[in-house]
């Protein structure tokens, strides 16, 4: 549930510096849809899960990174896709577990726990920003009452609702939101739901699923569509050219800033 208005964001101070959030980049999926492991599949010279891993790094906010690797692959997590970077954050690598849930579960267990924030990213969106992650971190810091906060956008296709491909609907696609990552939560409360969601054995399909299942109360802060999941090969060439077209950007900026 999206709750208050989008002109809060001028109350809230984007410039805090404090280092009061783990981030936890969940890359632990077998890549069935997409044919192969596509965290480590190559996007612009680097491993997927290495642009992630990047913007986490140049968060303001994140004092720790952990990494959640395939079952049995983490030395290959650390020798493809972490060596190569030059990293300022300290990072850890845990490997997952045999659902996207329990990988996340297991994420959260190996953070520091003395920080009071957690943001939950999936290892498959590389198109994050550092901007995307500070801003999610923000709105949660600022409401007491929230239990967590998703990086997310209004749908703007028009929606069906539709069994065994008969069309039963079309709903109000004003009410609907694409949820993405990351979500962040207050770190004591989301190790309780999913604690809780073990004894119970639920399932939800998002860690704010969980935090919206037990009565936590979750806001959408929107963020860029081309925040982007690649779920099928497809999907790695338009992150491709986002991404070459931001280096690109980025270059220049440099070469203006050396004259």
């Amino acid at each position: 549930m999206c709750t208050k208005t989008e002109t809060q964001r001028a109350t809230i101070n984007f410039s805090r510096t404090t280092k009061d959030c783990a981030g936890v980049i969940v890359a632990a999926g077998s890549g069935i849809r997409f044919g192969r492991e596509k965290q480590f599949v190559k996007l612009c010279g680097l491993p997927l899960v290495s642009w992630s891993i990047l913007a986490f790094d140049e968060a303001r906010s994140v004092a720790q990174i952990v990494a959640v690797c395939p079952p049995g692959k983490r030395d290959k997590m650390i020798d493809e896709a972490i060596a190569p970077l030059s990293l300022n954050t300290p990072i850890a690598v845990v490997e997952g577990g045999a659902t996207r849930q329990e990988s996340s579960y297991l994420g959260i267990q190996a953070q520091d726990k003395t920080l009071p924030y957690c943001a939950i990213h999936d290892g498959a969106r590389p198109l994050v920003t550092s901007a995307t992650i500070e801003n999610t971190i923000a709105y949660l810091r600022v409401d007491p009452d929230l239990a967590g906060t998703i990086a997310a956008h209004r749908a703007t296709d028009t929606l069906k609702l539709v069994e065994k491909q008969t069309v039963l609907s079309t709903p109000d696609r004003s009410l609907y939101w694409v949820a993405q990552t990351p979500q962040v939560f207050r770190t004591k409360r989301i190790l309780a739901y999913h604690q809780a969601a073990v004894a119970e054995r639920y399932v939800g399909t998002d860690d704010a699923s969980l935090a919206e299942h037990y009565g936590g109360k979750i806001r959408c802060v929107v963020s860029p569509r081309n925040n982007i999941k690649v779920t099928v090969p497809e999907d790695l060439s338009l992150a491709e050219a986002v991404l070459d077209q931001r280096l690109s950007q980025w270059q220049e900026r440099s070469r203006k800033s050396g004259e």
